[in-house]
């Protein structure tokens, strides 16, 4: 997957050159041409997240590999290819994902709590992206290692729980809720019985009323988000 004008056009900034893991390691041994791995592109800061103190960073590599993952889940999307709105929309979800992460939940989930969580958005992360396959190679094309993922399914988990227990529950809707929406025929699931598709029923369901409700409530903190597009060098 090619990247697009993430950096022209959102960063202003240079095209992003892709590096596959061999090429870093030519990079690291190579003293006479170093190549930097990764640079912060964006620079943000919310009361949420402690403010002007505390500023928060978005890093080349993961904001390609979230636009990726946007691509991957659009069915109007080029193959191959991810553009602007994509980026935007990327921005956009990890911005509001880190805010509702560092928010306090009532009552506090255990960690076994954030790690079932945690499972079951990597399990709607391979559903969005339309295969673990898919899923894999956007995380290597972007050089993501297993640490980052889980880093990135951690701050999806504490946002959702945050959602479910704060805002509304959204997290176990009800068989007869599943039903009905399964019925309307807005679902990927039409002419499908209910018994064969349930769980992935519940994982699309799921999946978009936290994309709504993180879209709602990004909507209504955007105003308090300060917000700086880090120029490359």
């Amino acid at each position: 997957m090619r990247r697009s004008g993430l950096l022209t056009t959102l960063l202003a900034s240079l095209a992003l050159a892709s590096l596959t893991p061999s090429a870093h390691g030519q990079a690291a041994t190579s003293a006479a041409a170093p190549v930097p791995l990764d640079r912060v592109v964006v620079r943000w800061h919310a009361p949420e997240t402690g403010g002007v103190r505390r500023p928060q960073f978005i890093f080349e590599r993961e904001l390609a590999f979230e636009a990726r993952l946007e691509a991957l889940a659009d069915p109007d999307a080029e193959p191959g290819l991810y553009r602007d709105r994509h980026v935007r929309a990327a921005l956009d979800r990890h911005i509001a994902e880190t805010l509702l992460a560092s928010l306090p939940i009532s009552p506090a989930p255990t960690s076994t709590e954030v790690a079932q969580r945690a499972e079951a958005a990597r399990i709607a992360l391979e559903q969005r992206a339309r295969g673990r396959a898919r899923l894999l190679a956007a995380a290597a094309a972007e050089g993501m290692s297993s640490d980052e993922l889980d880093a990135l399914l951690r701050r999806q988990a504490r946002a959702s729980l945050y959602l479910d227990r704060m805002v509304a529950p959204m997290l176990e809707p009800t068989d007869f809720e599943l039903k009905i929406v399964l019925r309307s025929g807005a679902t990927p699931f039409k002419d499908q019985r209910y018994e064969e598709v349930a769980p992935a029923l519940k994982r699309w369901y799921v999946g978009q009323r936290l994309a709504q409700a993180l879209d709602a409530y990004y909507q209504n903190a955007r105003a308090r988000v300060s917000l700086s597009i880090m120029p490359a060098r």
